[in-house]
């Protein structure tokens, strides 16, 4: 048996622009592993387009992947019907299952705000509450310049991130929200 390595990431598995994620194509694409062994599916991949894709792209490299969960392993070169599909069928449901969570979180908020007192969250990036309102935070000048450097896309969504210390998700909403940016 060769030498193990350990992939973790620290967001969630909804997109591929994960770090751990990320690191793991490019080390499999580059030759240096052999196989990729996951608990489950959606440690992979919770969209089916995405896990398909990371298939393909391991296949190509000529990685096996190990789903620990359901005993499957995906060969290169290996042409079974009956794995694929289960593999498929595995990503279906997890996809369901991360738009389910998505459903609850939204009909969560929108509970929430349907109750007194309800303040919101925490303010959008580059800003901050006063008086329930809000207002330009002192780095809001610096949020802007970064989000148009990704808009015009001269960064990438992480270089963004670690630019302004926050997370790929928290420049995704920013950027869902341009017009508080005025972009």
């Amino acid at each position: 048996m060769g030498d193990l390595e350990v992939y973790r990431d620290t967001s969630t598995g909804t997109d591929v622009e994960r770090s751990g994620y990320q690191e793991l194509m490019a080390d499999a694409e580059d030759g240096l592993l052999e196989a990729i062994v996951v608990q489950s599916v959606s440690r992979v991949s919770r969209s089916i387009s995405d896990l398909d894709r990371t298939a393909s792209r391991l296949a190509d490299a000529g990685v096996e992947l190990h789903i620990v969960s359901e005993g499957l392993t995906l060969r290169p070169g290996d042409d079974d019907p009956y794995q694929r599909a289960l593999f498929q069928l595995l990503g279906v449901f997890t996809e369901l299952e991360a738009n389910m969570a998505q459903a609850r979180t939204r009909e969560e908020i929108a509970a929430r705000q349907r109750e007194e007192g309800y303040h919101h969250g925490r303010p959008p990036l580059g800003f901050e509450k006063t008086d329930g309102r809000l207002v330009e935070g002192e780095n809001y000048h610096q949020v802007v310049s970064v989000l148009e450097l990704h808009q015009k896309r001269e960064i990438g969504t992480r270089e963004a991130a670690r630019r302004l210390d926050c997370g790929t998700a928290t420049i995704n909403r920013a950027l869902e929200r341009a017009d508080l940016y005025g972009l």
